[in-house]
């Protein structure tokens, strides 16, 4: 059959799953990039992370070294070697190892796992959100914006599997 012969629902349906697909390797590379940076996290001391910072300003690879990013990315530093790591290695290691684990749910289209993916991951939205408004972050509402659209699919894959063992 070929490709223009295939139902418009099935077609979307097939660019859906698609998409969806890649949405959760993203998702577990994400996972696990932040599980890594949480152990990361633990390993760097201070003074090294001043010294990365002074070397992504000195490079311009964050814009103008008085930028507002820059800025942000300065005081960070700053916190955290001050010793405020805690939250950023409990948010980074937790947020992680529930990705993997919803994205290992989800790929094994493991229905029971799709409402409580979209609670937590809704969840890390409000989160990243108010600690966001309270910090001040940049980096935060990108996250939860890529959780909404995350979300978005998930909710939609989860109709789809519905519909399948419906019909």
């Amino acid at each position: 059959m070929s490709r223009s012969a295939v139902p418009r629902t099935r077609e979307g349906s097939r660019w859906t799953e698609r998409l969806f697909r890649i949405a959760m390797l993203v998702k577990g590379v994400d996972g696990a990039a932040e599980l890594l940076g949480a152990i990361a996290l633990m390993l760097v001391s201070g003074p090294w992370l001043h010294h990365l910072v002074a070397q992504v300003l000195a490079r311009d690879l964050v814009g103008p070294p008085d930028g507002t990013f820059a800025r942000h990315l300065v005081a960070s530093a700053d916190r955290f070697a001050a010793g405020d790591r805690t939250f950023a290695v409990v948010y980074l290691g937790l947020h992680g190892l529930i990705k993997i684990g919803l994205v290992w749910a989800l790929l094994r289209k493991w229905r029971p796992a799709y409402p409580p993916a979209v609670l937590i991951l809704g969840l890390f939205v409000v989160y990243e959100l108010v600690h966001a408004w309270h910090t001040r972050s940049v980096v935060l509402p990108v996250l939860a914006l890529l959780d909404i659209a995350i979300i978005v699919l998930v909710v939609r894959e989860y109709r789809l599997l519905g519909r399948e063992q419906a019909g």
